[in-house]
């Protein structure tokens, strides 16, 4: 039996944080990493004690869900409420983030995010920013590797 690369190791674990999420229409996960230790962990889900998607159904509001918050930003505030500081740490997450959710990791000190999932957003929008820092910042890891 081979052991995972340590990638594929957190790419799994983002993946299982995913099965806890509310939300019916995507199940996301995202894993906080740093020295090789996982620090915070989130999936996109309501605040708590308010509704879930999977109780009461989205609320849609310009075609997005806003019920729920995303993995990222579940993650992010997962760390904050426990002091957590997460500057320096690498995120895996298992769709490609979202401009906010990137902006949000990126002001909080994550330096590197890896996905497995690539989702329709304007990618010429994540090259030109920051001069080209996102790029350097994001990367795409191809799930069969990621395996």
């Amino acid at each position: 039996m081979t052991r995972p690369s340590w990638d594929s190791y957190f790419c799994q674990l983002a993946k299982l944080a995913a099965t806890r999420a509310t939300c019916q229409r995507r199940q996301v996960g995202c894993v906080l990493v740093q020295n090789r230790r996982v620090i915070a962990t989130g999936y996109n889900g309501s605040l708590p004690g308010d509704a879930h998607c999977t109780d009461a159904g989205c609320f849609m509001i310009d075609g997005h869900c806003v019920r729920t918050n995303h993995a990222e930003i579940n993650a992010l505030t997962d760390a904050a409420r426990r002091g957590v500081t997460v500057a320096g740490a690498t995120a895996y997450v298992t769709l490609q983030p979202c401009w906010h959710c990137l902006r949000a990791l990126i002001a909080a000190g994550v330096v590197c995010v890896y996905y497995t999932e690539k989702y329709p957003v304007d990618n010429e929008l994540y090259a030109r920013h920051h001069n080209g820092r996102v790029t350097s910042i994001v990367k795409y890891l191809d799930p069969q590797v990621a395996l």
